[in-house]
Formats: structure tokens, sequence, C-alpha cells
């Protein structure tokens, strides 16, 4: 049997291959039917196989989201190579760091980056370099039109290497996560049952695709389900608010909700066709998750993942599992082991705080070329240490209580941010936080709050920090409060902490 992950989705392609797979948003709106999956793929497919790549050859892709993006990722499995996303915001030293570590045999870029792209690429051995824009332009389309529209995938094994993803290198440089044929297809086999994946429902397709939760979550889901997308080149809350009616699901990262409740137009009428609404990527605010249900109706589920193991947990979707607890990150997957330990790695107990370790079919392989560190994350039991800190409340919910490069050991005392920014949030005038840890000569780490304001309240960061000594330990309590217009953030809505620390990292010098 091939394990092939592009064989399964194919698979699950409807009976009819006429009808549309995917609608596109722009002015003059485009339809591609499944037919044209198939026949698009293939081409693609059967270019890659011309060039008569080395076995798991990297094909490193940094272009804009279209659909014939998309298509290049699937040709890219279908072909049996290794795919490469990369975020269309990475620069040249970045882009150069990542050729030089995965050397690909393929990258494919946006006309306009050609230039210091080839140059790049070429100079290190890469073979080819293509170009393709978000309008169907470049020489990648060009060159595959010239190619049969008929294709016989490449056999794989389940074990074998489908996909690299490259972490957001908060700390030091990138690594390549490397993930199968088999993690990929059986995290999208247990969201398909999980989250109710039903014949008919259409998915709204916001967000980027050289991250896990539009490449893999999303993309993944639809197309195991045979669901039509409705397509968006980029979020905008308006065109998304304008389709829900069509759509039954919807996935985004926190700050597309918080843009979505910002539009009048968000209503119970607007949502009544829906049926989900996922959220990930990123923690979700307790007030937005409230402040959704009580405009639309609907509970947003949460749920838990990292590009190193595609998703973990997940809230329930179902009300006979359980309910969507705001400020939770729900339960483990079918499958998957979710346990905390503390730090000499021993279990904690119901409700203790500590490190959060994985396992399942879903988790990778290792880092790219980096067998030490692969050896580093993996407990000797065969556990991976995802880095994050949290803990499993009683009844078996997990609540992220943030990273472990995060932790904060101010005076001897381990405080943990995300309890802090909790506490912040709820305070009169603020509506985000983000709490860090600076040097400081006496505690070793200074705690330091950056708080953006509510619209229209000028928080005074004085009163903030009073405020804080009657709701938290003393030593937990800011040293000092920052307000600012917004918190730096990567694509995925993820706030920088590290740029935040660099920021601050002078300020108890003296």
């Amino acid at each position: 049997m091939n394990a092939n992950l592009f064989c399964a989705l194919r698979q699950a392609f409807p009976a009819d291959l006429d009808d549309i797979a995917i609608e596109t948003t722009d002015v003059t709106p485009l339809h591609y039917t499944w037919r044209d999956l198939e026949r698009g793929t293939a081409m693609l497919a059967n270019l890659l196989d011309s060039l008569d790549l080395p076995p798991g050859a990297r094909v490193a892709v940094q272009t804009e989201k279209s659909v014939e993006a998309l298509m290049l990722y699937l040709a890219v499995l279908r072909a049996g190579l290794v795919y490469l996303p990369l975020n269309s915001a990475y620069q040249s030293a970045e882009i150069e760091y990542f050729i030089g570590n995965a050397r690909p045999a393929v990258f494919v870029c946006t006309p306009r980056s050609f230039g210091w792209v080839s140059r790049l690429a070429f100079s290190a051995g890469t073979a080819h370099v293509f170009t393709l824009d978000e309008s169907r332009g470049g020489s990648l389309l060009q060159r595959a039109a010239v190619h049969s529209d008929g294709h016989v995938p490449a056999q794989r094994s389940a074990d074998e290497l489908a996909a690299i993803l490259y972490t957001s290198g908060t700390t030091g440089r990138s690594k390549g996560a490397m993930l199968s044929h088999g993690n990929l297809l059986s995290n999208a086999e247990v969201l398909k049952t999980l989250w109710g994946w039903r014949a008919g429902d259409v998915l709204i397709h916001a967000l980027p695709i050289f991250h896990v939760h539009g490449l893999f979550v999303a993309s993944h889901g639809a197309l195991l389900n045979g669901s039509k997308m409705i397509w968006l080149s980029k979020f905008e809350p308006r065109a998304v608010i304008a389709r829900l009616p069509q759509a039954t699901v919807f996935m985004g990262v926190p700050t597309l909700y918080v843009r979505l409740l910002g539009e009048a137009a968000l209503t119970r009428d607007a949502c009544a066709h829906m049926r989900l609404f996922v959220s990930g990527s990123a923690p979700l605010l307790l007030d937005t998750f409230e402040d959704f249900h009580a405009r639309t109706g609907h509970t947003i589920l949460e749920r838990y993942g990292m590009s190193e193991t595609g998703m973990l947990t997940s809230n329930p979707y179902a009300l006979k599992d359980g309910f969507r607890r705001g400020g939770t990150v729900g339960f483990a997957l079918p499958g998957v082991g979710v346990r905390v330990v503390d730090d000499s790695g021993a279990a904690c107990s119901s409700g203790e705080i500590g490190h959060l370790q994985v396992r399942g079919p879903n988790v990778f392989k290792g880092y790219w070329q980096m067998p030490e560190k692969t050896k580093e994350e993996f407990t000797g039991d065969g556990w991976f240490r995802t880095g994050d800190v949290g803990r499993i409340d009683a009844q078996g919910y997990v609540i992220i209580v943030g990273r472990s490069k995060d932790l904060i050991i101010s005076g001897g005392f381990n405080v943990y941010p995300a309890e802090i920014e909790s506490v912040l949030n709820d305070m009169p005038g603020v509506a985000e936080s983000a709490v860090i840890g600076v040097p400081h000569v006496d505690f070793g780490e200074a705690v330091v709050a950056v708080v953006v304001a509510r619209a229209g309240a000028v928080p005074d960061a004085a009163a903030l920090i009073i405020g804080l000594r009657d709701r938290i330990a003393n030593f937990k309590v800011p040293k000092r409060v920052f307000v600012v217009g917004e918190l730096p953030r990567n694509a995925m809505g993820k706030v920088q902490k590290n740029l935040l620390r660099e920021q601050h990292k002078t300020l108890f010098a003296t």
C-alpha cells in the first residue's frame, strides 16, 4: 500500500471531479474544480520528475498565498519529494541560512525576489529556481504547462519524510522539524473525526500556508473531507464576515478573532450557518473567547500544537465529550500522550505546574541535521519535551502557562508570566499584556510588564502595579509597567517576547 500522504488526500476527492473545490475571493473570483487540482498537481509533479532530482530532495517555497502554491505543495508530496515552506516575510540573511542548512534542490520564489534568491540559491548548489506569483504568473507554471496531466504518485512509506518546517527561532537559529507522511496523515485523520467534519462542510481559508495551521490543519482538513474551500489570499474581516453564510468552518489565530469582533457586521445572523470556529497558534484571551460567544452565540474551539507535532490537544467539539473551556486547550487528542513533569522528571500531581511532554504518531522524526539536538529534546522513554510549561486539571483539561524559556526566576522564586498576564488583562483599561524577565543585579531577573490599553482608556502604570499588589504575591509584581500601542507579533500572531526582552534588557543595568 502506498502511504504517500497525497494518495490519502486524493482518495477523498468527491466522485464528481467537476464540483468546485476552491473558490477565490478576488475581484473576479476564480473557481477551481477537483479535476483542476488533479490535473494541476499532476503537471507540476511531472515537471519535478523531469528534473531528475535525488531521493529525498527538498523543494523550498517562499511565495505569496495562492491556490497554485497549494497545488505545488500537493505536487511535491505527489512526486515523493520533501516540502519546505518559508515565511514570505523572511529576508535575505534568513533565506541564506535556510538554503545553507536545508540544501534544497529546487527553490520557488516570487518573480520580484528572483534576482537575490537565485544568487543565494545557485551559490549554495541549488540547481533549479522557479518563480510563482499570486496571479498565476511565473516560470513554474510556464514550465509545468508542457507536461502531462496524468501522474502516478511516488511510492512512499509512512515513515518517509514529507516536509521540513523551520521553527520560529526565538532562541538561536531556527531548527528544521522533519515530519513524515505518517505524522501528517495521522493528525489529519484524528482531527477529521474529532471536529465532526461532515458532507457539505465549507471552509473559509484565511490563513497563510507556510505554517502548520494553514497548510496542514486547515488545508488537510478540507481536502481529507472532500470539502470546498473559500480562499482568501489575505485575511480581511469584512470579506470573511460576508462569506460566513456560505461556509460552515473557520480557522484563525486570536488576532483574527479580535479583528472580527471589531466589525459591527459580526452578528448571530451572520454566523447562523456556521458550525465551527477554531483558534490556535497563540493563546486566546478569555475576553475574546467570552466576547465572541456573546456576540455570535458560537463558542470558539481552542486547540494546541507545535511545528514538531501538529495538533496535540483540543477542546471538545461535541457536547457529550465536555464543554469548551476558555483559558484551556482541552484534552489530549486520541492516540496522543500528554504528561506534566517536574524539574527532576517526576510526574506532577493534578493541577501542579510543570514541563509538558508528549508522544504519539504525530510527533516528528527529529531536527534536520541536528542529531544531538534531537536526542536532547526527547526523554529516555521517548517523550518529546515541548518546552511549554503547563498543568492538567482534575477533569483532564490542559492549561498552558507559558514557555519554559519565558519562566522568570526572580530572587529564587519561579514566576510564570501567564499567571500575571491573566490578572493584568482583567484590570481596568488593559486590553492585553506581555510579562517578561530582564536582568537584575539583586534578583537575577526582574519582572516587567508591557500592556496595551483598551480603546479610549489610558491606564496608569503606577496604578496597575498598586492594583497587582492586592492580587498576587509581591515577588510576582512587576517592578516596571510600560503602556504601548501594540505588542510585537510574528506572522501567526504570537507575541515575540524575545524582542521585548532585548528592548528592556538594560532597564536595571545600573
